[in-house]
């Protein structure tokens, strides 16, 4: 399979053996995705032979990079992914999804069964966190720091006052 990898700065992730799982995940899940080149370990390396040590893959025409790199890194809440959706449909559809296996937080956070952290954001979040208007501000952040994953219409409502 040809590379897909043309980006100058590519996201490499860390995980234990499971990469190209992980991989195949995502790009069922997230649409214009897709796995590109596998690199695989041949006899006698770290791995069995075969096993992927590298994949490239595409989310929604963002490459990435997983890397079986094995159990000495784990991911944290230090780096998340944030997925903007258009509307509720689309939280639930994310949410529930990456979160199957996983675990979830406060404030649309959550971790996939890989461990790798996600915020699933209403699309109209940054809008409002920029609009300069602190009293709705305010209002939003209260509202959302009740829930786990987000509630459009209960934002709305809070950003309306």
């Amino acid at each position: 399979m040809a590379s897909i990898v043309s980006n100058r700065i590519t996201p490499c992730l860390w995980f234990d053996g499971n990469g190209e799982d992980a991989a195949k995940f995502y790009t069922a899940l997230f649409p214009n995705s897709g796995i590109g080149s596998i690199m695989r370990w041949g006899e006698g390396g770290h791995a069995p032979a075969g096993t992927a040590l590298t994949v490239e893959f595409k989310l929604d025409g963002m490459e990435f990079l997983a890397l079986n790199g094995g159990p000495q890194f784990k991911f944290t809440e230090a780096v998340s992914f944030q997925v903007f959706c258009k509307d509720q449909a689309e939280v639930d559809h994310y949410w529930d999804r990456l979160s199957e296996g996983g675990e979830t937080s406060v404030c649309s956070w959550l971790k996939d069964k890989f461990g790798l952290s996600w915020q699933i954001v209403p699309a109209m979040m940054p809008e409002i966190f920029r609009s300069g208007d602190q009293k709705k501000i305010d209002r939003v952040m209260q509202a959302m720091m009740q829930m786990t994953k987000l509630d459009i219409a209960t934002l709305e409502k809070a950003a309306k006052g």
